[in-house]
């Protein structure tokens, strides 16, 4: 129990600061109860001191990424009450205009999101942002007892270790994930997790403050100056229910710890100075929701602005390269990185002599050595520490080894990268870059063959772009560069070994327009198209050597067409040739069902005047196999396109 000794000893503005973020949190209750507020408030009370020990400690500049108990840490941090009272209100003046609301908050080096384990990866990448700049700032995550059990902790408690990232991970302990007690579902001591990484640890409590005070500066210094990672465990305990639900806690265990609470006792023993505090807090927060109930929610054309869709009507031949796609997008990194110091490239296994698995890397870690991070297998915490050296203006480029591993990421992907933009309404972009090989043919079996690109191009607000051999891979990846949103760039894992653009096609011209990801058209050059041909990656390859044999055994005249951008999808320049045809073939070496293929049928129907002819090729919903005559079997062939294309005819 705090003793009146020490609550004598806590400065006067730190009791306001206490009792100020446990009025605002008691108001959002009430709020809500009135029905003013939308979705849903999870509050700190009782864990004030913990938001304030540690911001208290911070310098311009710092960190704080926080989780869906935010309100104290945000308080605490900016001292913004107006905007957070307005953001969850709904109203336009709020911290990210009533967009992100309780979970969602975003200002001055301060962002939450209410993705259990999500943000320490992305805090990281933050905090790695600092020391790369050399600008002396640090970063702190706050997580809470619950999150123990997210991988990604581990992933990037590794890393933190390994890279001497300066970030201090505070651990709020409040015994309960959700309403589950610890008992039920933590194994072992907390502090021998980040013991195990080599992190060093602090420990302390909220119910005894100016410990705890002297164990947040402390921690904060050790990270400023040792320029190394720490973990300090904050034993707490929330007064009310995890959100505004029901709190199924035995009463008398609540009662013990309102007992115990600090802000309870200061109240007890300096009744006056409470009682004043009180007043001129209650007053401060009754002002300005009098001031919100007249504000207005931000207008929906400022939220919502429709991407411009805009395409290129002027075509250019394309010419011959004569040398490898790989060599290309090796060379596009080894002068980019010479340019921009920002630019950072991470994977698996990159340093050299190895250069990755596929050699995109090759000799950059000899000529960049600050530049280049080889990873551990951690594609989560990979991805989510490129968020955050994104939001912290870096370039990060991050190498997923395989395809198939990229489902790892999709948190990082959908739940951040993806929305950071939007959620903290237009404040920061995240111009993170993900490329990975995909496509089989290689023999690699299941789990390194797959086509997943249609999982990946329905995420909002995330490009998609897949390389094929009629385009150089270098003036893809310079408009990759320059995008100031995600984006996520499939490679052929065949196509890597391929020469580019020395295609002499009897009787066809290939050509491209100006697009900055360009479509691809390969059209008969004396007479006209009786079917239209869509593809995109690597099976462009794969048809366009079929074009003069599809003719002979089936009697249409393919004109055919290569996407490079197939998120999002911008079918202009085809919509002429259906026009003209009236009988499309879409192409795909994924698995068909609720496929890119489909997305592009679908497309093009909604914007045809008139009914057309129209199928599909796709990969067999099985996994992919590595015997070769099996892999062929399952993969889209020659014959598999002819037979489609003679079913059509009939």
């Amino acid at each position: 129990m705090t003793d009146i000794t020490q609550l004598k000893e806590i400065d006067s503005g730190i009791w306001e600061k206490a009792i100020l973020i446990r009025r605002v949190e008691e108001t959002f209750l009430d709020l809500f109860s009135q029905g003013k507020l939308n979705g849903t408030v999870h509050t700190c009370i009782g864990q004030e001191f913990s938001a304030l020990a540690f911001c208290n400690s911070l310098i311009k500049g710092d960190t704080v990424f926080s989780n869906h108990r935010c309100h104290g840490h945000y308080l605490a941090y900016t001292h913004d009450v107006e905007g957070l009272i307005a953001e969850l209100m709904g109203k336009s003046t709020g911290t990210c205009g009533g967009i992100g609301s309780s979970q969602h908050l975003c200002k001055n080096n301060f962002y939450s999101n209410g993705i259990q384990g999500g943000i320490v990866p992305v805090a990281a990448g933050m905090a790695l942002s600092h020391k790369l700049l050399k600008n002396g700032n640090i970063g702190m995550v706050f997580i809470g007892d619950g999150t123990l059990g997210e991988g990604v902790l581990y992933e990037t408690m590794n890393i933190i270790s390994k890279w001497n990232i300066p970030l201090l991970i505070v651990c709020e302990n409040n015994f309960y994930a959700q309403s589950t007690p610890q008992s039920i579902n933590l194994a072992g001591s907390i502090l021998s997790r980040p013991d195990a990484f080599g992190i060093k640890t602090f420990h302390s409590n909220t119910r005894e403050v100016a410990r705890i005070f002297h164990e947040a500066h402390a921690a904060i210094d050790y990270v400023r100056h040792e320029n190394k990672p720490a973990f300090c465990l904050i034993d707490t305990y929330r007064l009310k229910a995890h959100s505004k639900g029901d709190d199924d806690r035995d009463p008398a265990e609540i009662k013990k710890y309102e007992a115990l609470d600090p802000i309870h006792q200061y109240a007890q023993n300096f009744m006056e100075q409470y009682q004043q505090i009180l007043q001129d807090t209650n007053q401060r927060i009754s002002s300005i929701i009098d001031r919100m109930t007249e504000e207005k929610e931000l207008a929906f054309e400022k939220y919502y602005q429709p991407a411009y869709c805009y395409s290129s009507s002027k075509w250019d031949t394309v010419l011959d390269i004569d040398r490898r796609q790989i060599e290309l997008i090796n060379e596009f990194f080894y002068n980019k990185m010479q340019e921009d110091s920002r630019l950072i490239f991470m994977g698996e296994d990159v340093l050299s002599p190895y250069g990755g698995a596929f050699k995109v890397a090759r000799d950059l870690s000899m000529k960049y050595p600050d530049q280049v991070l080889s990873t551990p297998i951690s594609e989560a915490a990979i991805t989510g520490i490129a968020n955050g050296l994104a939001l912290g203006g870096m370039k990060p480029f991050v190498e997923i080894m395989f395809g198939d591993f990229i489902t790892l990421a999709l948190d990082q992907i959908i739940n951040h990268a993806s929305k950071f933009y939007h959620m903290y309404n237009h404040q920061v972009s995240c111009p993170v870059v993900i490329r990975t090989p995909m496509g089989g043919r290689r023999g690699y079996g299941p789990t390194h063959s797959q086509t997943l690109d249609k999982f990946l191009v329905g995420i909002d607000n995330v490009s998609v772009i897949a390389l094929n051999t009629l385009i150089n891979p270098k003036d893809i990846y310079e408009n990759v560069y320059q995008s100031q949103h995600p984006v996520i760039v499939l490679e052929n894992k065949v196509d890597y070994g391929r020469k580019l653009i020395r295609k002499n096609i009897k009787n066809y011209k290939i050509e491209k327009n100006r697009d900055p990801f360009p479509c691809i058209r390969v059209s008969p050059v004396k007479s006209l198209p009786t079917v239209t041909l869509i593809t995109y990656g690597g099976m462009l390859e794969q048809v366009i050597e079929q074009l003069e044999h599809i003719f002979i055994e089936t009697d249409f005249l393919p004109e055919l067409w290569g996407l490079t951008q197939i998120h999002p999808l911008n079918l202009t320049p085809v919509l002429e040739s259906v026009k003209a045809t009236k009988c499309v073939l879409v192409l795909e070496e994924g698995s068909g069902f609720a496929g890119i293929g489909s997305e592009i049928i679908a497309s093009i129907a909604e914007q045809m005047p008139e009914a057309i002819l129209y199928k599909r090729i796709s990969a067999l919903p099985v996994p992919i196999p590595s015997a070769k005559g099996l892999e062929n079997r399952v993969l889209p062939t020659h014959e598999w396109i002819i037979q489609t294309l003679q079913e059509m005819k009939s």
